[in-house]
């Protein structure tokens, strides 16, 4: 119902519309709607006031730009009327249309749908709830067979992903066969370049500033390379020929409020195979050094620290040792020589021995004395 106060005053209606894809927006089908509309309150006799544009958001979300000013504008009083083209413009989902629906009631705003009967009967109320209902099912039937379908494609070996890593340029799906993706070799000689600096000794810090200084844009677009940005190149896979689909899964994050991603079991991850820009021992050495300046860098190093922390092994199972708990602060000195009644306890990880054979866990395998320039084995500890 409109809020005239007299014949003479002109109703004030907007307009909403809305599609989901930027396709969709391409092809023109907001333009469609919002003359459909405008022609339905020309005849109507109703001033138009305001139009509401949402394009390329899914009606299964309410934070839309366009629909966060139309509540606005409703609430301030700005409109009598909402013209929509029919249900699921409004949302996706029936509990979001009747959650716009309420609200705009509060403020004495009517909602008309061009496709659907007026809410003012019983009957027009529930062919909206009914049309709700089934766009909420349409919606959930579509994004199942999409997922379907993509999975289907990437196990056929297609590059979904629009965005790809750098050092590649992705081929859209033609006549020459599906989706796939190219070396850029001008990104695939920094690429090969990070990797051979980084083998050879430089640290990270090293290369970004190197990268930054001679003018090499970052994967970013920037002209400042970041330590996480070589960091994630170093591990990325796909320079091996690898590259993954359906590695993520999103849902709704009750504490933080809104949806994140996290990572699926490696077991379901789909790989599928691309170009190599470097080789397998390449790779492998650049992971055994990043895991190596992990484990010894000095900002994992404690006060007070054993010289030869996790460098010492076992002479017989070849185990990590360590230094048995409880030892005072002067025994803990790197810089002091390890009394002659401290010894360095093994620590068993190594299959390479069977399990009868393997020693307990309270064996006492080397003895570093001070004036004994190498560890000599002793004898196991007693058990009490």
């Amino acid at each position: 119902m409109s809020k005239l106060s007299s014949e003479e005053e002109a109703v004030k209606v907007g307009i909403y519309a809305r599609v989901s894809t930027d396709a969709q927006e391409a092809r023109g089908t907001i333009g469609s709607q919002l003359d459909t509309l405008r022609a339905r309150v020309a005849a109507e006799g109703d001033e138009l006031v305001g139009e509401f544009i949402d394009d390329g958001y899914s009606g299964a979300r309410l934070d839309r730009p366009g629909l966060d000013v139309l509540r606005d504008a409703a609430e301030a009083g700005i409109i009598d009327i909402v013209w929509c083209l029919s249900p699921d413009r409004l949302a996706r989902s029936y509990a979001y249309q009747i959650l716009i629906l309420e609200e705009l009631a509060r403020f004495d705003v009517a909602v008309r749908f061009a496709d659907a009967p007026p809410l003012d009967d019983p009957q027009g109320r529930l062919l909206v709830q009914i049309q709700g209902v089934i766009a909420e099912h349409e919606r959930a039937k579509f994004a199942e067979r999409g997922r379907r379908g993509k999975l289907y494609r990437s196990r056929s070996g297609e590059v979904l992903s629009t965005k790809v890593p750098y050092g590649y340029r992705r081929v859209a799906r033609g006549a020459d066969g599906p989706a796939h993706v190219i070396i850029y070799e001008p990104e695939a000689a920094v690429v090969r370049r990070v990797f051979s600096d980084f083998l050879a000794g430089h640290s990270l810090r090293h290369l970004a500033v190197a990268l930054s200084s001679d003018g090499t844009a970052s994967p970013e677009g920037k002209p400042v390379w970041r330590l996480s940005t070589i960091c994630r190149l170093l591990r990325n896979e796909a320079y091996v020929g690898r590259l993954y689909w359906n590695r993520t899964h999103t849902r709704y994050d009750p504490a933080l409020g809104r949806n994140r991603q996290t990572l699926r079991p490696r077991e379901e991850w789909i790989e599928i195979p691309i170009p190599a820009i470097i080789d397998e021992d390449t790779f492998d050495a650049a992971e055994t050094r990043a895991r190596d300046n992990s484990i010894y860098s000095p900002r994992r190093t404690e006060p007070d620290t054993f010289l030869l922390r996790r460098l010492l092994r076992c002479a017989g199972c070849g185990g990590q040792a360590r230094l048995p708990s409880g030892s005072s602060r002067r025994d803990n000195n790197p810089l002091l020589p390890l009394p002659a009644s401290r010894s360095v306890a093994c620590r068993w990880r190594g299959p390479s021995l069977p399990r009868t054979a393997r020693p307990s866990r309270r064996t006492r395998c080397l003895r570093v004395r001070p004036d004994t320039p190498a560890a000599r084995p002793t004898r196991p500890a007693r058990r009490r």
